[in-house]
């Protein structure tokens, strides 16, 4: 199914002009940008990890090209990295390439007249699609082009504790997890032995993207691959969603997952046996005797067959830029097979492109801890394209905390009038 949803933009009309006008003095002066080279520079982000990949991307780059050099700084403190971009597209300063850029965000930055479309570079479209594959797709804007390039996830999975699942009398090294029937019977097992206060305990926070942690990895399973969003309609409310969502409402009504807050890590400090994650969670959990099995569905899909939500970073070209040719031969540098390669190696997060264990199998036998994610990391699924992906996540989460987490009114009603308030926001574009 393609995953297609033309979305209204949020932006007034003054802000967005502004921004135009912030950001490059017309179509003469953006077509001469899209030519030039020279000098440019590109944020990441400030994790540890990633600076070590992006300072040794930019030396190698810049040993070899003397003429159009990189400039690297990690992504400037603010509150959030999405209102630091924001910020410098309305100033007009912001730089040529981050390389942190949240899919949730690109639509409004597009609006804003702050992106690229790198299809509008004449190998633009054929390397990413190259590159990704299908999944490519998904990270088109709902008019077509792409505002982003597909860069790196981190395929969401459970996480399970196989000291707490052995003191309770389960197996730790064939948990039976893959349906809700079984999740629930392991989760009560869990609970009746007292070895952690809940079996899993996602957090609870109101957030938008907290979405992404509990109900949209196993609406993606249960519903093989859909988004929140297909075809420009709202599809969460569906049977498959309904089901899902009822799955987590049980887990909440029984007390197998906490409705509070908590403070730190649950998993890390023993308050849950289970944890949904992405593969960054390797070297977090590394002490921790731990297993990992692909979210649940109802009837128990295969693991070779089962979809989650990525959790994806992308890579934004910014229409400040004033050397646009320099700033893509840089983003195809810093996503090719031996810089794909060495992210892989240095931050264990998966790169978006096609066949990862078969392209990097010595990394893959050497870390055997990552090979389910590097399978997994071909069926993931994203967020809904477009200006309004935010608001549209927020109406899921809020239908989602009242409904589920706190168990309070009639949860289809609930569910069938948010997917009600998708669809108009769609129907504006």
């Amino acid at each position: 199914m393609q995953r297609r949803t033309r979305i209204a933009a949020t932006a007034s009309a003054a802000a967005v002009l502004l921004a135009l006008t912030a950001c490059g003095g017309g179509d003469a002066a953006n077509e001469d940008a899209s030519t030039a080279r020279g000098d440019i520079t590109i944020w990441y982000s400030n994790n540890e990890f990633e600076i070590e990949w992006a300072k040794a991307m930019v030396e190698a780059w810049n040993a070899e090209n003397a003429d159009e050099q990189i400039k690297g700084q990690e992504i400037p403190a603010g509150k959030t990295s999405e209102e630091v971009i924001g910020a410098a597209i309305t100033a007009g300063t912001a730089p040529c390439l981050v390389f942190n850029t949240a899919p949730s965000a690109v639509g409004q930055f597009q609006k804003q007249g702050g992106l690229v479309d790198l299809a509008s570079f004449e190998d633009g479209t054929s390397y990413i699609e190259e590159r990704s594959g299908d999944s490519a797709e998904q990270y088109q804007a709902p008019e077509g082009g792409y505002f982003q390039m597909p860069w790196k996830a981190n395929p969401v999975m459970i996480f399970y504790n196989k000291d707490m699942f052995a003191q309770a009398g389960l197996d730790p090294e064939n948990p039976a997890l893959s349906t809700f029937d079984d999740f629930l019977a392991t989760s009560r097992t869990l609970s009746a032995a007292g070895v952690a206060p809940f079996a899993i305990n996602p957090s609870t926070d109101s957030q938008f993207f907290q979405v992404g942690f509990d109900f949209l990895p196993t609406f993606a399973a249960e519903s093989g691959g859909m988004g929140l969003v297909e075809d420009g309609k709202a599809v969460f409310a569906d049977e498959e969603g309904i089901t899902v969502a009822n799955f987590w409402k049980t887990l909440y009504d029984e007390g197998l997952a906490g409705r509070e807050a908590v403070q730190g890590d649950a998993f890390a400090d023993g308050v849950a046996a289970m944890s949904i994650v992405g593969p960054w969670a390797v070297s977090v959990y590394g002490d921790m005797n731990w297993g990992s099995v692909p979210v649940p569905t109802s009837s128990g899909i295969a693991p070779e067959e089962t979809y989650t939500f990525s959790d994806a970073k992308n890579v934004g070209l910014y229409t400040a830029c004033k050397n646009q040719a320099t700033a893509w031969d840089v983003l195809k540098f810093a996503t090719s097979e031996e810089q794909d390669g060495q992210l892989l190696e240095l931050t264990g997060q998966m790169p978006l492109r096609t066949n990862l264990p078969d392209t990097y199998p010595d990394y893959f036998e050497a870390n055997p801890a990552y090979t389910q994610f590097g399978d997994q990391a071909s069926r993931m699924v994203e967020v809904p394209p477009g200006s309004n992906t935010v608001e549209i996540m927020q109406i899921v989460r809020d239908t989602y905390s009242k409904a589920v987490i706190s168990g309070e009114g009639d949860l289809e009603e609930q569910f069938k009038a948010a997917a009600e308030k998708v669809d108009a926001l769609a129907e504006e574009g």
